[in-house]
């Protein structure tokens, strides 16, 4: 190992008294028998971290802690858990659809988590057990980090639906450049829902569970957060389709518009055609040309011209083109 001393984001044993720091240099991925279980949050931008995972953890919950890019997974592996989650980016100059990945290989009396970039649900434990308090279980744990996972989700979520209203109503009024700010929103919005839908799935196999890693009582903790990811996979959905609503009703005003404007050149040119035949047959310079000799062949050919134009402009508005 590069050194015999793991510097872990955080360590921490939990039991019904509270939860008191981990104080070994090279921790033990279990508890001592006083405590219900033992949390190790582990920093991947560290080396002694992959050499620590790399001699406690088993190879295959081992790979999974220490991949570099993840997906939403549950896996039932040896008597423990491998499972990935995503959360919200909230982290300064991030942008919140880059999502952040939360690594984690759960026994019963163990919880190990990596990660490479900050996560303000795991943070809030980390501040609560700095404390002294927290949960008392493992599958309290889970329940309390996925109900901050979920609701940091779902405020994101309300914060896109207010958007959508936004771009709604000023598509109703008819306002110009939406364009980049509906493209930038939905955006945001596939990113989200790219990584929300295999996290939904996730959360249903951990709820289906069959080890006994989570109780009875557990398992309707965690239930309510699985469903509060539903309602958030469909706000996201209906904005998307919002969004879409959007999208065609620019793109059929566009067409309008166009419309409009071709209809009114071909307006335009229909009425000046004939008049620039006129003008420039009467204009070439031949002999024979009548009216070359006459004062008034100037203003007789200007009449006409008038005449004409408003001949079509009449048979134009007859046949309600105008």
């Amino acid at each position: 190992m590069v050194e015999n001393k793991l510097a872990p984001i955080c360590a921490f044993d939990f039991a019904k008294g509270g939860a008191q720091p981990v104080a070994e240099d090279w921790p033990a991925p279990q508890p001592d028998a006083k405590s219900s279980f033992r949390w190790l949050h582990l920093d991947l931008g560290r080396q002694e971290t992959h050499e620590w995972i790399s001699e406690n953890v088993p190879s295959i919950a081992a790979s999974a802690l220490l991949q570099s890019e993840t997906r939403p997974r549950c896996d039932q592996l040896d008597g423990g858990l491998i499972l990935n989650l995503r959360g919200v980016n909230l982290n300064p100059g991030s942008d919140i659809e880059d999502m952040v990945s939360l690594r984690m290989w759960i026994l019963p009396n163990s919880v190990i988590s990596s990660r490479t970039r900050r996560i303000w649900a795991t943070d809030e434990l980390q501040r609560r057990a700095g404390e002294g308090s927290g949960p008392e279980s493992v599958g309290d744990f889970l329940a309390e980090l996925l109900h901050g996972l979920s609701h940091r989700i779902e405020l994101v979520s309300l914060e896109l639906d207010d958007q959508t209203d936004g771009l709604e109503e000023r598509a109703l009024e008819g306002a110009s450049s939406l364009h980049d700010d509906l493209s930038a929103l939905r955006l945001t919005v596939i990113k989200m829902r790219r990584f929300l839908h295999p996290q939904r799935e996730a959360l249903d196999t951990l709820l289906r569970n069959e080890s006994r890693l989570l109780s009875g009582s557990e398992i309707t903790k965690l239930r309510e957060a699985v469903n509060r990811t539903r309602r958030t996979i469909e706000e996201l959905d209906a904005s998307r389709d919002r969004l879409l609503a959007v999208q065609d009703q620019i793109a059929s005003e566009q067409v309008r518009i166009l419309g409009r404007n071709s209809f009114i050149l071909s307006i335009v040119a229909a009425v000046f055609l004939p008049l620039g035949f006129l003008t420039g047959l009467f204009g070439v310079n031949i002999a024979g040309m009548p009216g070359t000799q006459s004062p008034l062949a100037f203003w007789l050919l200007t009449g006409g011209s008038v005449a004409v134009g408003l001949g079509i402009f009449l048979v134009f508005r007859a046949l309600k083109w105008l």
